[in-house]
């Protein structure tokens, strides 16, 4: 496959995943529409291509530690970034909204698990 045919993949499957977290978690709410799901795509696979490596060979003790629990934390991280960064960067009508501690950590347990399906079925 083409480069630029896995990237579109990936944004979609990262937006599908957005999708179906906020069908799954009441509590988290968003809006923009379509416009929120691409640029959090988007931003999900910038943030999983570039910065969870990095992340994850740093917490590698603390992954092993907890049995794979720390990716977790890992993942809840990356969501909080996301919201903060729709937050401080003001686009028009794009939001993501966390109300507690709690709803990150569901959401990030949601996300992994939608993300490792989709790599099973995309992947053959």
């Amino acid at each position: 496959m083409g480069i630029i045919k896995i990237a579109v993949m990936g944004v979609l499957a990262n937006g599908l995943a957005l999708y179906i977290l906020t069908l799954a978690v009441d509590e988290v709410t968003y809006t923009g529409g379509f416009k929120f799901f691409l640029m959090g795509g988007i931003f999900l696979g910038l943030m999983n291509f570039f910065v969870k490596p990095i992340i994850k060979i740093f917490s590698l003790p603390f992954v092993i530690l907890t049995g794979g629990l720390f990716l977790i934390v890992i993942n809840a991280a990356i969501l909080w970034v996301m919201s903060y960064f729709f937050t401080i960067a003001e686009f028009r009508d794009v939001t993501l909204t966390f109300p507690n501690l709690g709803s990150y950590v569901i959401g990030a347990v949601v996300l992994g698990l939608i993300n490792w399906g989709m790599h099973l079925v995309i992947k053959k």
